[in-house]
């Protein structure tokens, strides 16, 4: 897929037009994966205002669509400082770490309770519809069903509704499978427009067809020394994808354990003298520690410490080595034209917390049939 990015002028909304721009806001933007997402499903649809407390990744955002687009700082200082453009549509991520399945969950968090930053800003810029993105858990947690509360004829959102489902990236089109829960909220005026339809449901994509036309042997372990100044500060990069092809220096040790893996293998394929202590006591548990990718399937869920080879089946399924950062941008569907921003560990945090192009167009090209 390929994407030819925008140029962000604000233009004036004219309902009556067949091709009018579609405002939007991306809240919690990352690095901007549901705005390409949505880019990739039509260019009518125009970022306002793009909100991002991480600088790197903002910086990723500004240097792929614009330099004026970002405000770079946590939601609830923006709604202090800035007018709230109206817009037609509004999306975003609040994070999940509170109720993430991975790692300890607490359900204390105070970025757990961010979304009501997201409803305060539903109220100011009164969009037609709003998308909110998380992970799956979300659909169980306490502050889904306080926002659900809040939609309700007595809250704080009694103008919107909304419809939500668990949807997999590989479903729409991905080349990983992804489970992620979505909300499509809308103006109480407007019909139920419900989720989109699974194009790719019985024919995912798989890794083979992402890596196709990506070189298997990896010679680079860093990023090329360049810097740029975005906030006043001097970072890394601009980097295209292709630039991210870099691998690590692995120790004697791993580069053994990667030798004894076969296709589809994992940890248990490891002869008891490379087991590390750890894995010695433990011969259940999941098989995707040390484990390669398939070649004909989609990927595992590509997560922020994908070239940690311990932390999940992040090896390729036939070099020794993990995948490396342009493997992974591409596993998520971020386009040539995309343009990355920070160390190797931010810009693997970037990609491993963005959602899936190919499902955000999913949902762009839904919310443009609505509009």
């Amino acid at each position: 897929m390929t994407l030819q990015a925008p140029t962000h002028v604000d233009t004036p909304t004219i309902d009556s037009s067949a091709n009018r721009t579609i405002s939007m806001l991306d809240l919690f933007a990352g690095a901007g994966g549901l705005t390409a997402g949505f880019h990739a499903a039509s260019d009518r649809y125009r970022v306002k205002r793009a909100v991002e407390l991480d600088t790197a990744a903002a910086a990723t955002f500004a240097a792929t669509f614009g330099p004026d687009l970002v405000y770079r700082g946590g939601i609830e200082t923006w709604l202090k400082e800035e007018d709230v453009p109206q817009v037609d549509v509004i999306v975003g991520g609040p994070p999940c770490q509170g109720f993430s399945m991975l790692g300890k969950r607490d359900t204390g968090d105070q970025r757990n309770y961010l979304w009501q930053e997201y409803a305060a800003t539903i109220l100011r810029a009164q969009p037609k519809y709003f998308v909110v993105e998380n992970v799956a858990a979300f659909a169980k947690s306490q502050q889904f069903r306080d926002f659900s509360e809040s939609t309700q004829p007595d809250g704080l959102l009694s103008d919107y509704t909304f419809e939500w489902g668990i949807l997999n990236a590989a479903d729409y089109g991905a080349f990983q499978a992804r489970k992620r829960a979505i909300l499509i909220g809308r103006h109480r005026d407007l019909p139920a427009i419900g989720m989109p339809e699974p194009t790719h449901r019985g024919s995912h994509r798989t890794v083979s067809e992402a890596f196709k036309n990506i070189p298997r042997k990896v010679t680079e372990t860093r990023l090329a020394p360049r810097t740029k100044e975005f906030f006043g500060i001097d970072l890394p990069g601009v980097y295209r994808p292709f630039e991210l092809h870099v691998g690590r220096d692995y120790s004697d040790l791993s580069m053994e354990r990667f030798a004894e893996i076969p296709a589809g293998g994992n940890r248990f394929n490891l002869p008891d003298r490379l087991l590390a202590p750890c894995w010695r006591g433990h011969t259940s548990g999941s098989g995707d520690v040390m484990g390669r990718l398939h070649w004909n399937k989609p990927s595992v869920t590509i997560r922020t410490e994908f070239f940690k080879p311990e932390k999940g089946r992040y090896l390729h399924p036939i070099e020794d080595r993990a995948i490396t950062h342009y493997e992974a941008a591409v596993l998520q569907g971020f386009p040539d034209t995309h343009r990355f921003v920070g160390s190797k560990t931010a810009i693997a945090r970037q990609i491993g917390n963005a959602v899936p192009i190919p499902l955000g167009r999913a949902i762009g090209e839904l919310l443009l049939r609505a509009l």
